[in-house]
């Protein structure tokens, strides 16, 4: 049975401005949110951390590879009407945040289209809601405001205007990013920048 729910993101609209993005809820099937949610690997740091150099059980890994298969990838280019067919696709999980995670900030040139999916049953906090905004000053001035609830989706262009961030929050906040790049030399490098990165904060928890 499949993880994600294509027809639902189908039948989702695109926003276009002043950016295109969309927000899908409930983009796991609902006969798969909890066995995903028990194989999302266990994270003990802040931090992005590329795929491998994490222990998924089978159902998470299951949902990466509908994430990275070709029938996303053109549901993602039909919808926002640019061709990832021969695009590299970057996946990262998050685990936890920290203070400083959330600043307003548009995603680097490298990256054409970013997708985040939330695995996080229930969030009371207003701490951690990922907001859309309209400028890069102003964290209330909000287009759409996302709780990063277990099974939505929120995807959008990058754009020189596709500001987003959120309120500070510190613990658990889990998700996937997957990006479409530009290059594959783009991916390769921010995926080394990633290891490197997590290999360090493994070094500083053990010392």
């Amino acid at each position: 049975m499949p993880i994600l729910d294509l027809d639902r993101f189908a039948q989702t609209k695109l926003t276009t401005a002043p950016f295109k993005h969309m927000v899908v809820s409930d983009f796991i099937a609902a006969d798969q949110k909890q066995a995903v949610l028990r194989d999302f690997p266990a994270i003990d740091h802040a931090g992005l951390l590329p795929v491998e150099a994490t222990r998924p059980g089978p159902s998470f890994t299951a949902l990466i590879d509908e994430l990275t298969g070709p029938a996303l990838t053109l549901a993602v280019s039909r919808k926002f009407g640019i061709d990832l067919t021969d695009r590299p696709t970057m996946v990262t999980i998050r685990g936890r945040a920290q203070e400083k995670d959330g600043r307003i900030h548009t995603d680097s040139e490298t990256k054409l289209i970013t997708a985040l999916l939330y695995f996080n049953e229930e969030w009371q906090s207003q701490g951690g809601r990922l907001r859309l905004l309209r400028t890069a000053d102003d964290l209330n001035d909000i287009i759409t405001e996302v709780p990063p609830s277990l099974g939505t989706l929120v995807a959008f262009q990058r754009s020189d205007n596709s500001f987003h961030g959120h309120e500070p929050f510190v613990g658990v906040r889990r998700y996937v990013m997957i990006n479409w790049m530009a290059s594959g030399f783009s991916a390769q490098r921010e995926l080394m920048r990633h290891r490197l990165s997590a290999q360090a904060k493994r070094l500083l928890n053990y010392a």
